[in-house]
C-alpha cells in the first residue's frame, strides 16, 4: 500500500511539472495546446522517472538506461493517449484545454503508468 501511495505521490509531481508546463506554454507562449500537451508531458515524464526509480520503486539494481528505454516504451503509450485524449475532449467536446488534460491525466495515470511502470519498467 505504501508503493501505492509513494507512486501516486511522484506522479501527482510529475503532473504538477506536466500541468504547470502546458499552462504556462499555452497562455505564455501562445503554443497550440496539443504541442504544449506534450513538451508538459515529456517533462513531467522524466520527473516521473526519476523519481519512480529511485524513490518509489528502489530500483537501482538494474542499469538505467534499461529501466530508461522501458519507460520510454510505456512513455509513448502514455504521450498518444494523453494528446489524443485531450484533442477529442477539447476539439470534439469543446472542453477547455486544461479540464481535459485533467480527465484524461486521471484516467491515463490509473489505467496505464501504474500498472506498467509497476510490472514491467520497475519491476
Amino acid at each position: 500500500m505504501l508503493k501505492l501511495i509513494k507512486a501516486q505521490v511522484a506522479s501527482l509531481t510529475g503532473t504538477g511539472i506536466d500541468f504547470l508546463t502546458t499552462i504556462v506554454s499555452v497562455e505564455f507562449f501562445n503554443f497550440w495546446y496539443v504541442t504544449a500537451n506534450i513538451a508538459g508531458n515529456i517533462l513531467g515524464g522524466i520527473t516521473n522517472f526519476t523519481l519512480g526509480r529511485i524513490w518509489v520503486f528502489q530500483a537501482r539494481g538494474e542499469k538505467v538506461h534499461l529501466q530508461a528505454f522501458k519507460y520510454i516504451i510505456v512513455w509513448i503509450g502514455n504521450i498518444a493517449l494523453n494528446t489524443s485524449g485531450v484533442y477529442a475532449l477539447t476539439h470534439y467536446m469543446s472542453l477547455s484545454y486544461i479540464y481535459s488534460k485533467v480527465i484524461v491525466s486521471v484516467i491515463v495515470g490509473i489505467g496505464w503508468n501504474y500498472f506498467l511502470q509497476k510490472y514491467f519498467v520497475f519491476k
